[in-house]
């Protein structure tokens, strides 16, 4: 593919980081994955939201996590017609449940398909996505 043509094609993994969310993308930048802290009710959420979602409060604050996850759920995906995720399928869509608390969904790299296991040890990664970085979960240890 020209570079022209590469340059024209959407990609649909990439991150539109906002006033809000840019400590989110750029502690990611540095491999460090946040979260939000509600000091209303003291639990943590994931997606970043300015409110609770557990209590509403509007007092929350960024954490850093410690990127230590359990598998909870997982699909093996063979097929995805949208650029960039074609290239690389298979790949595993996963939900997480991070240390802190939150469910996340992320990506499982680096782990034999067959090898997945519901509440298997997993740790952060980060991967490049066009300016920003992702965070991915890989098995611990």
């Amino acid at each position: 593919m020209s570079a022209e043509r590469a340059a024209a094609t959407p990609r649909f993994d990439l991150p539109e980081p906002d006033a809000f969310t840019r400590p989110y993308w750029d502690a990611a930048a540095e491999e460090r994955l946040l979260i939000r802290r509600c000091a209303g009710c003291g639990r943590a959420h994931h997606y970043p939201r300015e409110f609770c979602p557990h209590c509403w409060s509007d007092e929350v604050s960024w954490e850093r996590a410690s990127g230590e996850a359990t598998l909870y759920t997982w699909s093996v995906i063979h097929r995805n017609d949208l650029p960039p995720f074609g290239s690389r399928v298979p790949y595993v869509a996963a939900v997480v449940d991070l240390a802190e608390g939150p469910r996340m969904m992320t990506e499982i790299v680096e782990c034999a398909h067959e090898a997945l296991r519901v509440g298997m040890g997993l740790a952060v990664t980060f991967r490049e996505a066009g300016e920003e970085a992702v965070p991915v979960f890989r098995p611990r240890g």
